[in-house]
């Protein structure tokens, strides 16, 4: 099951001068929170512009899931208590990531 899903994007450095020409995603997320897997990806832009109208062609953007195996259907109640829970332990580590890398996270209870 699919516990959260998310977004974080920093400037892309084109000049190989910048803060972010070494930025490596695998020192700021794990692979595993407790139970839960930790995948992530590479992609284009999902959204065009941010909300104040900045266009996002400048930024690198990786889409993260989080997800975790059952061997049974889980209750609506523990699926959220594992969602929460796995909010709480990735909330500090996005938080940690230099000035300049945007982030975006939402809960996501869909099977796989």
């Amino acid at each position: 099951m699919r516990l959260l899903q998310g977004y974080l994007w920093h400037p892309q450095e084109e000049s190989g001068q910048g803060a972010f020409e070494d930025f490596d995603l695998e020192n700021y997320l794990p692979h595993e929170l407790g139970e839960a897997k930790v995948l992530w990806d590479d992609v284009r832009p999902p959204f065009a512009f941010f909300e104040n109208g900045e266009s996002t062609a400048s930024q690198a953007f990786y889409q993260f899931t989080v997800l975790q195996l059952y061997d049974a259907r889980p209750s609506a109640a523990a699926l959220n208590a594992d969602a929460q829970a796995a909010s709480q332990a990735l909330g500090p580590l996005l938080e940690a990531t230099p000035p300049g890398v945007g982030w975006q996270l939402w809960e996501d209870l869909r099977e796989l």
